[in-house]
């Protein structure tokens, strides 16, 4: 090995348990176990979530090391993530991350996870480059939906946010409606590919600035397929590809029209996505789409970087170790962490 700092990053900010190990940005490994139980639920059970990354936390650092052919004696650092997420989940990783720091006597580093989802773009295999500040990026996941102005890797301005739901929040409550499994975005993007997304419209909700809303827009669904199958009790079913369409095309259209804004307002033309959700193929294409229109310059991640993974919170520590800007002993999980 060479000079350069190994850190193992820690992600447990929800029901997936991951460990990675990166070395001069570049992934040695990035191990994650994912929990299937919450599916029978419809969503994440917190008590559950917490009692799984308790099982997984040890094989999974493990796999992690061995993937990567180190030993922990080699670590230079450990990071973790602090928050934002469920707080029962948080103190599995943190409390797992501060026991190895102690042991090994290396720095801990904690790691604001939707900062790291973003810091991801800066691992070597990300992009084909990454991107140059300043730089905007909408930040879309389960929790989260954000335009965020990058102006340094630690020196981030939130320029709109949800004032309720999250974009992933909305797929998911919306495939409920629609009767499909948890999680249903995934589902949403492949069932839409065979649909028609103009063949239904939704109203979009008007919100000030660069802020969103989608508690409106899961309202209206829910009251446009109550009245349809009252009519036709197989209207799901016979429109399901279509309905899946438009309701993404809907949902997509309103996170477009927040970030060309946003573009607009900053005269910023470098454009990043980040999150779980920014694997949908639609946001995608769109951002592809207005690379060529706008003359923006698009920076979409590999798929492995968007879900919740401990790559992005390693590749935040190293960058924080770079800085010597280390974390004690007493640092607290926090279920709420602004950037």
């Amino acid at each position: 090995m060479s000079a350069f700092p190994i850190i193992l990053g820690i992600e447990s900010s929800c029901d997936d348990t991951a460990a990675a190990v990166i070395q001069n940005r570049k992934i040695l490994s990035n191990v994650v176990a994912n929990q299937k139980i919450h599916q029978s639920y419809g969503g994440v059970v917190p008590e559950l979530a917490s009692r799984a990354h308790q099982q997984n936390i040890v094989p999974v650092v493990n796999e992690a090391l061995k993937q990567a052919g180190i030993h922990s004696g080699q670590l230079s650092g450990i990071a973790f993530t602090r928050g934002p997420g469920l707080m029962g989940s948080l103190l599995v990783g943190s409390s797992f991350a501060k026991s190895l720091s102690m042991s090994l006597d290396i720095p801990l580093i904690e790691v604001n996870h939707m900062a790291g989802h973003i810091l991801a773009h800066f691992i070597d295999d990300a992009n084909e480059n990454s991107p140059e500040f300043p730089f905007l990026c909408l930040t879309v996941s389960g929790g989260h939906t954000q335009i965020v102005k990058i102006k340094d890797y630690f020196d981030m301005e939130i320029l709109g946010e949800t004032i309720d739901d999250a974009a992933g929040e909305a797929f998911d409550k919306a495939g409920k409606i629609l009767g499909l499994d948890y999680p249903s975005g995934p589902i949403i993007d492949k069932l839409a590919k065979e649909g028609n997304p103009e063949k239904f419209k939704f109203s979009k909700p008007k919100v000030e600035e660069l802020n969103f809303s989608f508690s409106g827009l899961k309202t209206a669904i829910l009251y446009f397929i109550q009245k349809e199958v009252k009519e036709n009790p197989n209207f799901i079913q016979e429109n399901l590809n279509d309905l899946c369409a438009s309701i993404q095309k809907t949902i997509v259209d309103i996170l477009m029209q927040k970030l060309i804004s946003a573009s607009e307002k900053t005269g910023i033309k470098q454009v990043a996505i980040a999150g779980g959700v920014s694997a949908n193929s639609e946001i995608r294409n769109r951002l592809k789409k207005m690379e060529m229109e706008k003359g923006w310059n698009v920076f979409i991640p590999k798929f492995e970087y968007t879900t919740d993974n401990a790559a992005m919170i390693a590749m935040a520590g190293q960058l924080k170790f770079e800085q010597s800007e280390f974390a004690g002993l007493d640092a607290q999980s926090v279920s709420k962490y602004t950037i």
